[in-house]
């Protein structure tokens, strides 16, 4: 038998490549390189512009065109990286190599021992993490949280006024309309993003094991606490003052459980739209020349909501595990984090892919406004809480005698199919106000919804 090609072990990486490959540019390890080469050349051009340790400050044009280098990192340096780190065995090793030899190609090779001066590993990657995972979000999940957002919100108002059944327990319930279902989502969605939109990206800078030590024995006048601020923050990162040898992670911890929590919510949305579309409350539209089974012709299969679950929950395995193991370390540094940051683009990946299935999966369906209507023509009982709730107050206003309201409708209802001609009868034979009594005529399951529509002004 002849073996394959290779071929990639993840799905992010096969099937769904195209679906999450905007994560690439970050969240890979050529992703983190790139970052890695951007910090290292942004602490040469910190040091020579401020003629620390002994730096002269570079040429506009030099520093322009290095910069313009580590801008553009691409195969030719993944290459390099990868070649030359068969020999040092270390990662960010590899990368202050290939800097230096950017800088002799530059002629720029007296600035050689500058790069990664007072630096230990972790100072270039807590930055190159904070700054990818920063990126990723922004460029990449967020765009594709937001809009199923404006998707689900699109819905929700389009829906406002469409009345449909609610099923607490799984049983008919006092009515509602479908937007304002779907507004709950949007509500509850809106909030967890404002809270991932709070994260603080934190970044430390300050070398073996967080006490500056390096930098003041090479320059005891420099206020390095100052240089490491303002160049963590140059960066676009919150500083942290207060570290052992890495940055303590906490910041990732909260924003993957936040991310998380988003995840379980649209994981609610995925599970609550199937179960509509298994019912009825939605049409699936069909997709030209899709196949919903291979022996049934007829089905059309709610996968982009099972797919979502499915990806959700892969996500929020990593999600939780990653938000659990990075804030533990033992002493002053351990390897554990190294190794879990590594999949913290497939913990996204999952996330994305859940997302792209949401989103698609929302532009396939469109509600049966004819369904929901029999649906609520069906179950006239629900109206049974609106009547012993007026009974109750016409008895407080000492126009009725009536005792134990709520009794008299559970005998007449629980358990049982009633429809509109017994309520009509029993309201007809209530002792309460004609006012009240009009008042329940007029009602029908469909009518009775409450300020459903209204409380979409809070979305």
């Amino acid at each position: 038998m002849t073996s394959l090609p290779p071929q990639p072990i993840s799905p992010l990486d096969g099937r769904y490549r195209k679906a999450v490959e905007g994560l690439g540019d970050t969240l890979s390890e050529a992703g983190l390189n790139k970052a890695r080469v951007h910090v290292e050349v942004e602490w040469l051009a910190y040091l020579t512009t401020h003629s620390l340790l002994g730096g002269t400050p570079m040429g506009d044009e030099q520093l322009a065109a290095l910069r313009d280098w580590a801008q553009n990192f691409g195969q030719a340096e993944i290459d390099e990286l990868a070649e030359t780190e068969k020999t040092t065995q270390h990662d960010v090793k590899a990368v202050e190599y290939l800097v230096r030899a950017r800088l002799e190609a530059q002629g720029l090779g007296h600035l050689a021992e500058l790069t990664h001066v007072c630096c230990t590993s972790e100072d270039i990657n807590n930055l190159s993490y904070a700054l990818t995972v920063k990126q990723a979000v922004a460029d990449v999940w967020r765009p594709k949280f937001v809009a199923v957002l404006d998707e689900l919100e699109r819905q929700a108002q389009g829906y406002s006024d469409l009345a449909m059944m609610s099923r607490t327990h799984g049983q008919p319930a006092t009515p509602t309309t479908l937007g304002k279902e779907l507004a709950v989502f949007v509500h509850r969605l809106r909030r967890q993003l404002r809270q991932i939109d709070q994260v603080e990206y934190l970044g430390k800078f300050s070398g073996a094991t967080g006490t500056f030590a390096a930098h003041l024995a090479a320059d005891p006048s420099a206020d390095w606490e100052t240089i490491s601020r303002e160049f963590v923050e140059g960066l676009g990162l919150t500083w942290n003052p207060l570290t052992t040898q890495i940055e303590s992670h906490d910041w990732q911890a909260e924003l993957y459980s936040r991310m998380a929590h988003a995840n379980r919510i649209l994981h609610n949305l995925a599970t609550d739209v199937w179960s509509y579309i298994s019912i009825g409350y939605f049409r699936q539209t069909p997709v030209a020349g899709a196949t919903g089974s291979s022996t049934m012709p007829h089905k059309v299969n709610p996968i982009r909501f099972e797919n979502a679950e499915a990806n959700l929950e892969l996500s929020n395995a990593l999600l939780d595990s990653l938000a659990e193991t990075l804030v533990t370390s033992r002493w002053q540094r351990d390897l554990t984090d190294s190794s879990a940051q590594r999949n913290i683009g497939v913990a996204f990946g999952h996330s994305v892919l859940a997302l792209d299935n949401i989103l698609k999966g929302l532009g396939q369906i469109d509600a049966a406004p004819e369904v929901l209507a029999a649906d609520l023509d069906a179950n006239w009982e629900v109206l049974g809480e609106a009547i012993q709730t007026v009974i109750r107050a016409e008895v407080t206003a000492g126009r009725s005698t009536i005792s134990d309201p709520y009794a008299a409708l559970k005998d007449l209802t629980r358990g049982r199919r009633i429809g509109q001609a017994e309520l009509v009868e029993f309201v007809q034979g209530l002792e309460i106000g004609d006012e009240a009594k009009q008042r329940l005529l007029a009602l029908t399951p469909a009518g009775y919804v409450g300020n459903a529509a209204k409380l979409l002004s809070y979305l």
